[in-house]
């Protein structure tokens, strides 16, 4: 779900740019060193999990586990998110410098949304896993959305694109649901702390 530079219209630029840097401000005033490690293993789980992509025109398609990432640090998935992104385009080019603020808005965004809704569970491992899936796939859903709506208003011949990218990525939805639920009741056994982490209520 990258968007690669030369794209996008300077005006979608500069507005991705601005809100990444005020969800990265949000997200680094939540950080300090006890919850440091757990933001830095999460930066790198995303990383690696956009490693095997698929190649959709302008975007690509992978696994991304936003949902997850946001369920676990809220506002910091701005900041975890923003770092792997850019190791990645600088790494092996995927997106871009130009594209990284929107690129952060796309995948943290629904992140930092998802945790809130992650919030209002309280129950057992049934729901908990139901409502971490449903978060896992709502993740990806706006992020496909939100990679939609910047093509679109970047270039209006772009419509036809964007309605493939958030198809293409149902199946994907369905994937992060299963994974982040399984991984949400698997923490919520073994470090239930790692689900309460109150810097990332700030």
């Amino acid at each position: 779900m990258h968007i690669s530079e030369g794209i996008l219209s300077w005006q979608v630029l500069a507005a991705g740019g601005g809100l990444a840097l005020a969800g990265t401000t949000i997200g680094l005033k939540t950080l300090d060193q006890d919850n440091m490690a757990q933001t830095g293993i999460l930066s790198a789980a995303f990383f690696v999990a956009s490693l095997i992509h698929v190649p959709l025109g302008p975007a690509s398609v992978h696994l991304i586990l936003n949902g997850l990432v946001g369920i676990l640090l809220g506002w910091a998935a701005f900041p975890a998110i923003l770092i792997a992104l850019l190791l990645q385009a600088v790494l092996f080019q995927f997106g871009g410098l130009t594209t990284l603020g929107v690129n952060t808005v796309i995948m943290a965004a629904p992140a930092v949304f998802c945790h809130y809704i992650y919030r209002l569970v309280s129950g057992g491992y049934k729901l908990r896993f139901a409502a971490a899936g449903f978060c896992g796939a709502l993740a990806i859903f706006f992020s496909a959305l939100l990679a939609a709506a910047a093509l679109v208003f970047s270039q209006r011949n772009f419509l036809e694109i964007a309605a493939v990218i958030a198809t293409a990525h149902i199946p994907v939805m369905l994937a992060e649901g299963i994974v982040t639920g399984f991984a949400v009741v698997f923490l919520y056994k073994v470090k239930p702390s790692m689900l309460s982490w109150s810097g990332a209520d700030k």
